[in-house]
């Protein structure tokens, strides 16, 4: 059986108040054209399917759009809840559109059962987890201790009753310790939120959502497609795809990706502004791409967004880097602010006003308190 593996679509984001919706419509035309070309047979989407867990009319509309057409192929489609996610909005009307062969993960209920495929090489098993926090789990398994993600996603696993004999997939929306992530990611505070692969030992295939850049963890069967878009300028050198999986018999997995070219790139570009406003610099430049724009000039370019935009309409950001700005280490600190995590600054601020580092005990203590407030946040 071949299979797609697609996650974090995020439709409705908005990237420096640039609407995505017009290059995820373009980007979503070119995974049915690949689901085509491919002869897919099943197609799994593992979770941050909306930007927001109350999304537009317009993103509603764009993933209905998408979902029909992926339907009409008449192909088993899975599709969990991400973070980003209600997972009882995306659940409504899963009982009716399982009829077509399109399977919603409900809220976590406990005990999942697998829906099951079959191809010439017998049973495959589907089981579909959307994301789930340990408050979640501990209160559907009283008597397990769960202290942390890792705690909640095994027992979730324990309890899925998983017959080794046959071929086993896992849809799942976890943060997998190891991956690399990228700043527009919501990871939580401190590393509280990993789970060890070593969890997912019982599964032939694990399709993850979550992270953005394609990756596998621990093993080549346990992976991250990434997103299909770029979503920040961390993003600006990945190379975005789909994952392609071919079942065969059980431990015979052949992985292949195929690249995801967007209507519109995300690119940086670095140099005076004299430089990066002659014609024969950006002639043979794709200038609708979304842009970061780095100046060197050590004096500020008067109104130099809008000058700007007239060659590069859909610049997002604007920075200068100069003598100016590399002697200022306020200014450093605050660029390097996207990259850190809010225990990171905790950790860098206390350094500036004690002169040495947070101990264990205090990091530990600052974590879970963080973790607190972001799980009544969210």
């Amino acid at each position: 059986m071949k299979l797609i593996h697609l996650s974090d679509l995020h439709i409705g984001k908005k990237i420096n108040e640039f609407s995505m919706l017009k290059d995820q419509q373009y980007i979503f035309e070119k995974i049915i054209q690949i689901i085509d070309e491919q002869k897919i047979e099943c197609v799994l989407i593992a979770g941050d399917i909306y930007d927001k867990s109350i999304p537009s009319k317009y993103a509603v509309q764009l993933f209905d759009d998408f979902l029909t057409k992926m339907a009409k192929r008449n192909i088993p489609i899975f599709i969990i809840s991400g973070n980003h996610d209600s997972a009882e909005r995306i659940a409504f009307g899963s009982k009716l559109m399982c009829q077509s062969k399109v399977y919603f993960s409900p809220a976590f209920e406990g005990d999942i059962k697998p829906i099951l495929l079959r191809d010439e090489y017998g049973e495959i098993a589907v089981y579909m987890l959307p994301f789930i926090k340990p408050a979640i789990v501990k209160n559907i398994y009283e008597y397990a201790d769960i202290e942390s993600y890792n705690d909640a996603v095994k027992i979730a696993i324990e309890h899925m009753d998983i017959d080794k004999n046959r071929r086993n997939i896992l849809v799942a929306h976890q943060f997998v310790t190891g991956a690399e992530t990228s700043e527009s990611e919501d990871i939580s505070v401190g590393g509280i939120d990993n789970v060890d692969a070593c969890v997912f030992d019982d599964f032939d295939y694990v399709a993850l959502g979550h992270i953005h850049k394609p990756q596998h963890i621990y093993r080549d069967t346990i992976r991250y497609c990434g997103t299909p878009l770029k979503y920040s300028f961390s993003e600006a050198k990945h190379k975005k795809s789909v994952t392609i999986v071919t079942l065969k018999q059980k431990q015979n997995i052949m992985i292949d990706t195929i690249e995801l070219i967007p209507k519109r790139d995300m690119c940086e570009i670095k140099g005076y502004y004299q430089e990066v406003t002659a014609l024969n610099y950006y002639q043979n430049m794709n200038t609708q791409n979304y842009m970061h724009i780095i100046l060197k000039d050590e004096q500020d370019i008067a109104d130099a967004m809008a000058k700007l935009r007239s060659i590069y309409p859909n610049i997002m950001r604007l920075d200068y880097d100069n003598k100016r700005t590399q002697n200022n280490q306020i200014i450093q600190t605050t660029q390097n602010i996207e990259n850190k995590t809010p225990l990171q600054l905790l950790q860098q601020f206390y350094e500036i006003q004690n002169n040495d580092v947070m101990n264990k005990q205090q990091t530990m203590f600052c974590s879970k308190i963080m973790e607190e407030i972001w799980e009544e946040e969210t």
